[in-house]
């Protein structure tokens, strides 16, 4: 695991409920989008994977993240007015808006089934539809959904009505249904073909296409009555997974050229009759899954890793409006200080591995010259200007100047390296695949492999001081040494989950992450493990610890948890993005999280929330308090007080005790009812917290 420089906070503690992180790379975020919709010409919506909602004002130049309160994929959008939307997606999840997106209400669906498309012919009938063939429908704005029959069991993925009573749904297998009267009844209709469609969209009440595949060419099928279909078989080895038509004449589907791995569309220019295949590469290595036109040429197309391209010649030419140094996976951070660190992952489409550097605590990053194709997994540095990267095949590489050069010392084995971890400028271990382990007393100029005892996969390493060290992997592993690695012993934990990550905050007391929420504590130097409930069944691939009672863990979904208490308990502080790989604090609030499509986002107090670069984060100051300690009353002095603050007393567990209104800079708070001890005092404005701590006797 990852060293850290400890900072301890007596006087100040940032709340999980008010803390942030910030999404620093990719610009807005990096979570696949799957589905856009714009409700004029610059106001619009995306959403897609761990359940991000992200919105634009200004014509897609920026975007804010929107709090949509899950954590499962969104699949569909629609909005029937300018502020009331619906998002559908995994589970049976239907969310609703009445504010343009600033608050989500989740509304009772009726089932667990995944929702792949919405669509609402007027403000309140809508339809929603997804696997096993369901069929929902709303008459009173999305309040409560009916289940309708006509499915049939297959997967359905998109809905379309072009009027209040005749609608269409496609879906896999080539099926498509229409329904003259409402949904009440359902008719099939053949289109010739058993493969995969994707997208369906009518321009007036009998004329409408639908896209999708035959396993090895894009199709485009057209209607001119609402009832016949022609096909037209497009671009081999391409799928098409959405269709839109900004008028009767231009239409545009957008996918993926799985031959070529970019992202693809085609164009129509006369109403559906010919489809251009020249567009086959409109981005490398993305998957388009949505597409949307507003008027006078401008679309937007969205994908994976969170691409969000915009054209205003109805898309003969796209431009990202996403921007960031890297889109590929990142498995590891470190930083040697506060403001230096580094981040290390994979090298998608491109012929070295990601080597990413900030030098201003992780505001910007540059991307560092390349030395590997070998992905890397794990990183670590000494000091400035020493550090090393272990990961596929036994790479390992070398820096002693900052990472602008590198060297590739032989690590002696072809099996992959999970983990690396330095005790000082010389002595280093590092662990991977076949139960390997490795050392090294020179800095890296040889290596020696050392006997595990395990052909058990190895993912995390850690020592608590020169002689003492842990290894864990899957199946339980578990080892520990105390001779420097020269032996290696087994010790048990009560579980065969793969363990992914382990650090100690002291030489007796540590902490195991692992597969479907496993985490494990020892405070007798690992000789014996508990397991302990963190509130979630999702993969923790990193755990870290900024005080001994203080730590977090993250991994898949965009799970964060969060413990105030030496992980007795833990409270879920963020979800946000597919998955994470790697935490690192440099102090008490100051963090950082790396991940899948290059994710890297920071908090400067503490952990919480997600929220967007373009939404502007609280801020915390200090509050004066005195006397304190005091018998019982005491006065709060605060400076730039708003009106409408509010003051609280909490419990250090954050049991909410007592509440009011202040509007003064010099406020006097009686606390004689309660109990001596200490208590948090908190006082919220719009955009600024203030937090003490008061001493009662």
């Amino acid at each position: 695991m990852k060293r850290l420089l400890l900072f301890f906070c007596l006087s100040l503690i940032s709340l999980s409920s008010f803390s942030q992180w910030n999404w620093i790379n990719p610009i807005p975020q990096g979570n696949t989008l799957t589905a856009v919709c714009f409700t004029d010409e610059n106001t619009g919506y995306a959403a897609g994977d761990g359940g991000i909602i992200i919105k634009t004002m200004d014509a897609g130049n920026t975007w804010t993240i929107l709090s949509s309160g899950i954590i499962g994929q969104l699949r569909s959008l629609y909005f029937t007015d300018s502020v009331t939307g619906y998002a559908v997606g995994v589970s049976g999840v239907i969310l609703k808006t009445t504010n343009g997106g600033l608050s989500w209400a989740p509304q009772s669906s009726g089932t667990i089934l995944d929702l792949h498309s919405v669509h609402f012919p007027d403000s309140n009938t809508g339809y929603a539809v997804g696997a096993n063939g369901i069929i929902l429908k709303t008459t009173n704005s999305g309040a409560s959904w009916v289940s309708l029959s006509g499915g049939s069991g297959t997967l359905l993925t998109s809905v379309f009505f072009p009027n209040a009573d005749t609608g269409y749904v496609v879906g896999y297998y080539g099926k498509v249904i229409k329904t003259n009267d409402g949904g009440l009844t359902w008719i099939t209709l053949s289109t010739g073909t058993n493969d995969n469609l994707t997208s369906v969209y009518f321009t007036n009440d009998t004329t409408g296409f639908i896209v999708g595949n035959d396993h090895d060419a894009a199709c485009v099928y057209r209607t001119t009555n609402g009832h016949d279909w022609s096909v037209k078989k497009l671009m081999i080895y391409i799928s098409l997974y959405s269709v839109t038509f900004p008028n009767d004449t231009i239409g545009y589907a957008v996918g993926y050229d799985y031959y070529w791995g970019n992202g693809c569309g085609t164009r129509t220019i006369n109403e559906g009759t010919t489809w251009s295949d020249n567009l086959r590469n409109i981005i490398s290595g993305i998957n388009l899954y949505s597409v949307y036109f507003t008027d006078g040429g401008t679309g937007y197309t969205v994908g994976s890793r969170g691409i969000i391209l915009k054209t205003i010649d109805y898309g003969l030419h796209w431009d990202s409006l996403s921007t960031g140094v890297t889109r590929n996976n990142l498995h590891s951070a470190f930083f040697p200080d506060a403001n230096v660190g580094y981040a290390v992952g994979e090298r998608t489409y491109e012929a070295f591995s990601t080597i990413l550097k900030t030098a201003d605590a992780g505001e910007s990053w540059t991307k560092l010259p390349g030395v590997t194709s070998k992905a890397l997994y794990s990183v670590f540095f000494t000091d400035l200007n020493t550090g090393y990267a272990a990961g596929q095949d036994g790479r390992i590489i070398k820096t002693t100047d900052g990472g602008e050069t590198w060297t590739v010392p032989s690590s002696g084995t072809s099996n992959s390296l999970n983990s690396i971890y330095f005790l000082d400028q010389n002595i280093g271990y590092a662990a991977g695949l076949n139960g390997t382990i490795i050392k090294t007393t020179d800095g890296s100029t040889r290596w020696l492999p050392l006997r595990s005892g395990t052909n058990n996969t190895l993912n995390s390493i850690y020592f608590t001081n020169h002689d003492t060290g842990y290894v864990v992997g899957g199946n339980g592993t578990i080892l520990k040494t105390t001779n420097g690695g020269s032996t290696w012993r087994a010790k048990s934990c009560g579980t065969n989950v793969s363990l992914l990550a382990i650090t100690f905050t002291d030489e007796n007391t540590g902490y195991i992450t692992g597969g479907g929420g496993t985490i494990l504590k020892t405070l007798d130097g690992g000789e014996t493990w508990v397991g302990i409930w963190g509130g979630t069944a999702n993969d923790l691939h990193t755990i870290v610890f900024t005080d001994p009672n203080t730590g977090y863990a993250a991994g898949t979904l965009g799970t964060i948890i969060k413990t105030f208490d030496g992980g007795s308990t833990w409270t879920t502080v963020s979800s946000g993005t597919d998955r994470y790989a790697s935490i690192f604090f440099t102090d008490f609030n100051t963090g950082y999280v790396v991940g899948f499509n290059g994710s890297i986002l920071k908090t400067i107090n503490g952990g919480g929330p997600i929220v967007g670069l373009n939404e502007t984060p609280v801020a915390f100051n200090r509050l004066k308090l005195y006397p304190n300690p005091t018998n019982d009353k005491f006065t709060v002095e605060t400076d730039g007080l708003k009106e409408n603050s509010r003051l609280s007393i909490l419990t250090l567990t954050g049991k909410l005790l007592f509440t009011r209104q202040i509007s003064a800079s010099s406020t006097m708070i009686d606390i004689s009812d309660l109990q001596s001890g200490i208590y948090f005092v908190r006082v919220m404005g719009e955009k600024t917290v203030r937090i003490g701590k008061i001493i009662k006797q």
